[in-house]
């Protein structure tokens, strides 16, 4: 239980003192008019309250990401609470806050655009497929879960395939709402029902949070059972933890959701609520999963402690979504029928929700790369059906197998980011610190390099350890990825300290 407590103030307590020195690094002016003022379109460039374009931007960030994320993290361990507080205070929260604001100051670019305009025409393209296959992987994603609990609830029509069922009738009934969600005028439909989906969302989590505090609290992972890894798959923790709780801690589909809602921001002092906020709220919902998800299966009759419960439920269950089960099983155990239901429809609202942002998302990137006008609906249209193609194709495949290669794209994504922030927020330095004789925040540019090298070496590690990658882990050659992984990252630095060593802040 102190574990989890601890972990709840220090996230609030970061969001108040570091999300303040990332705002005042990246030197917000208040009477800047956004985008959202300066594009209206009534279709995408919308203005609208600050407070429900946090709850949209919370939603979308959040999909099954802080849940099933969180989830499938805590089986390598406490330290999992760990990468979720520090994650989301010194990655996620920047990578955020960064991806928002820096789309407000680029007139709502897409986060392809945003990166391309810093590091060059090859990368921006790079970016615009690298995004696109992940809005797909993960739409995919958060199709299959929630489609997943509402064959449970209420049986439709399902396909078999590669031994598995999937649950076709509620697919394509999910697909019918994409569409409307992805056309719509962003005021029409999200900006008007996703509040109310957010706030159900933070209402599941605090119900958990009651629940396990008020009666399971001494059966709560505490970091002093060890930081070891308790996964029995023979991966290590790292870099596997790292990526499997993404949206938790950091996530680049984020920089997808952020600009977005940057279109509708009418002021800049909102961004640190709406994108640093956002994302501490979504790591605190991360670190009430994690701990359930670790509490309810101990079963001490049986000689099951908190995790071991977890991995013993799991290995009843092969070849299942054990994420979807855990939640499915928590939910209507600990809040009952009514609070059962509540929560039941907020995790299946909150993939839903991103799953449809994100192929608004992808529709905004391609929609900026054709330079084609969306103010008329057949042009909408045109490019969101080959989009929906492509996540129904993907439906087909294994689960876990999309999940893997999801999350490795998202983290990959998040480490163009911060790097794109790096860049930039050095060049706003110099132009508006060291150039203006403010030299305090010299240095702030760190705030996204430090992060960002790590997630390199996160990334590059996962290519040659994962069992989708060169699965060094299965030939006990791990020590090779790391080298690998650390030779990319420093050289990666030192490429960074030469263009800075370089730059004109002048030109």
């Amino acid at each position: 239980m102190y574990t989890f407590i601890l972990s709840i103030i220090v996230l609030i307590l970061g969001y108040v003192f570091y999300g303040a020195f990332v705002e005042k690094v990246f030197n917000i002016k208040p009477k800047h008019k956004t985008p959202a003022l300066t594009k209206t379109d009534g279709v995408d460039f919308v203005p609208m309250a600050p407070w429900r374009i946090f709850l949209v931007q919370f939603l979308n960030i959040a999909g099954l990401g802080p849940i099933f994320g969180a989830i499938m993290g805590i089986f390598y361990g406490p330290s999992a609470f760990l990468w979720i507080v520090f994650g989301t205070i010194f990655a996620g929260g920047v990578h955020d806050y960064l991806s928002g604001m820096l789309s407000i100051r680029k007139l709502g670019y897409s986060l392809p655009d945003i990166i391309g305009d810093e590091l060059g025409h090859t990368i921006k393209t790079f970016m615009r497929v690298l995004s696109l296959l992940l809005l797909i992987l993960l739409t995919t994603t958060f199709l299959s879960g929630p489609s997943t609990i509402l064959q449970g609830l209420f049986p439709l029509s399902t396909l078999t395939s590669n031994l598995s069922t999937i649950p076709i009738g509620w697919i394509l009934i999910i697909f019918g709402y994409y569409v409307l969600a992805t056309v719509l005028p962003v005021d029409k439909l999200i900006g008007r029902f996703y509040p109310l989906f957010g706030a159900m969302l933070l209402f599941m989590g605090l119900g958990i949070m009651i629940v396990m505090l008020g009666w399971h609290g001494s059966e709560m992972p505490e970091l002093t059972d060890g930081l070891y890894n308790r996964q029995t798959n023979g991966l290590p923790l790292f870099p596997m933890m790292f990526v499997s709780i993404a949206c938790g801690a950091i996530s680049g589909f984020h920089g997808t959701q952020s600009p977005i809602m940057a279109r509708c921001i009418t002021n800049e002092r909102q961004g640190r609520i709406i994108f640093y906020g956002a994302m501490v709220a979504e790591g605190i919902l991360a670190l009430i999963w994690a701990a359930a998800a670790g509490t309810f299966f101990a079963d001490p009759e049986q000689g099951l402690y908190g995790i071991d419960g977890l991995q013993a439920f799991a290995a009843q269950h092969p070849g299942e979504n054990i994420a979807a089960l855990v939640v499915d099983r928590v939910s209507r155990s600990w809040l009952g029928v009514v609070g059962g239901i509540f929560a039941i429809i907020g995790v299946i609202a909150a993939p839903i929700t991103s799953g449809d942002t994100a192929l608004r998302s992808a529709r905004l990137i391609v929609a900026d790369y054709l330079q084609m006008d969306q103010r008329p609906p057949r042009k909408r249209l045109l490019i969101a059906l080959p989009l929906f193609a492509c996540v129904f194709g993907m439906v087909f495949v294994d689960f876990n197998v999309v999940w893997r290669y999801f999350a490795w794209t998202n983290q990959t994504l998040a480490v163009f980011t911060l790097w794109t922030g790096t860049v930039t927020g050095t060049v706003w330095l110099y132009r508006h610190e060291v150039v203006q004789k403010h030299v305090q925040y010299r240095h702030g540019y760190l705030m996204a390099l430090i992060p960002a090298l790590f997630m390199t070496m996160v990334s590059v590690s996962y290519i040659f350890i994962a069992p989708e990658g060169f699965n060094f882990a299965a030939n006990g050659i791990s020590w090779i990825a790391y080298l690998i992984a650390a030779i990319t990252t420093i050289s990666v630095l030192i490429s960074f300290v030469y263009w800075a060593k370089h730059y004109d802040p002048q030109r």
